[in-house]
């Protein structure tokens, strides 16, 4: 194995180190480390939880002396400022490792190229670029909050084979199997919020909460412009145990707005005329709580103000062998729409697997600058 086989092989491990602090970290980077001398690793680390050591400290300490004149391999550049934690460059410049392989640069402002700077400057050869689209495919959500202020859509639904997510009546349980919710599950289990219309709070009367309890507890938030969101709602009844925001209109009276106060919501007052703009002052919102991911979970009139505003970042759809036809079913996806097939977006990075009778799909919506290579 050559020296560039060598270089990809050990990113590749730090990625799939990086890959398990999904959850655990946001709003910080998934962030995955490697220490090896050839083809031996003599140190491995993650970022493991928000606040906690960074990969490289972690990989450090398992490399111990063996690090001096060892190459450090990190899927994301090293920190050079005081945050939580001390700044991982001090640590690596004192360890003796002679050679830093860096997937990527951190767009962080207090980092931005100054950790690759002050590695150089101490006489580490520095290098960056190693499997980047990988890893910004990987640390996407922590990208977007960073350059936009908004966090990561995910949207998520079951629906069977004819595209329908609810009879004509409304009625949706269960379409997907009970293995399938059970992912459903553990996707609600790593996510910061989740959004729904106040129409399927009403319809479905949901909890929106992981069962069993994921490594985070997600704020539940209900787009209610009229503040109409029953008392006697499992959300509403609920509110002191989980967090539940319910985003209204400016137009709604201090005793609608009072009323679910008093019940223990928070109560957010959504800026703007039009319901899009309603819908993007949510969003800012909750990128302005540094909430990296957020789960969608419909209906489709929701759904569809997302796609026409093209706000989806990811999708997860579970398909049933189910049809239940019905021109006045629910859809998925609403709104405008597209008018022409060459619109469509196509899905990238799609992951099929079966889940008993269904199949999970997973993918994101095509964007050239993050696609990467296979």
């Amino acid at each position: 194995m050559d020296q560039s086989e060598l270089d990809r092989w050990h990113m590749h491990r730090a990625l799939e180190l990086a890959a398990e602090g999904q959850g655990l970290v946001e709003p910080n980077p998934m962030v995955g480390c490697v220490i090896a001398r050839g083809a031996e690793i003599i140190g491995e680390g993650q970022h493991r939880r928000f606040g906690g050591d960074h990969a490289e400290i972690e990989a450090l300490r398992l490399a111990g002396h063996r690090a001096a004149e060892a190459t450090m391999y990190v899927t994301l550049e090293p920190c050079c400022h005081q945050g939580k934690t001390p700044p991982c460059t001090g640590a690596i410049l004192k360890s003796g490792v002679r050679r830093v392989v860096v997937a990527m640069r951190d767009p962080f402002p207090q980092v931005a190229g100054g950790g690759l700077a002050e590695l150089q400057s101490g006489g580490v050869q520095a290098e960056v670029g190693l499997l980047e689209p990988e890893a910004r495919w990987l640390n996407a959500p922590y990208l977007k909050l960073l350059e936009t202020g908004r966090p990561w859509i995910i949207a998520k639904w079951a629906m069977t084979l004819d595209g329908k997510i609810a009879t004509r009546s409304g009625t949706s349980q269960w379409i997907s199997t009970g293995q399938s919710r059970e992912i459903a599950h553990k996707l609600r289990g790593r996510v910061d919020a989740i959004v729904i219309g106040r129409q399927t709070a009403q319809r479905d009367d949901p909890l929106l909460t992981a069962r069993p309890v994921g490594v985070r507890t997600a704020v539940r938030v209900v787009l209610d412009t009229h503040a109409k969101l029953s008392s006697e709602s499992r959300l509403v009844r609920t509110a002191g145990e989980t967090p539940l925001l319910v985003a209204v209109g400016s137009t709604v009276t201090e005793s609608g707005r009072r009323r679910l106060a008093d019940a223990g919501c928070e109560v957010f007052v959504c800026q703007g005329d039009a319901p899009a703009q309603r819908l993007d002052n949510v969003l800012a919102e909750l990128g302005r709580r540094r909430m990296t991911n957020v789960l969608v979970e419909g209906g489709g009139r929701l759904l569809g103000s997302l796609f026409d505003a093209r706000r989806i970042d990811e999708v997860h759809v579970f398909i049933a062998p189910k049809l239940i036809g019905g021109a006045e079913a629910i859809s998925p996806i609403g709104g405008e729409g597209i008018e022409q097939m060459s619109g469509a977006l196509r899905l990238e990075g799609v992951q099929f697997e079966r889940i008993g009778s269904d199949i999970y799909l997973r993918g994101r919506p095509a964007r050239p600058t993050d696609r990467p290579s296979r």
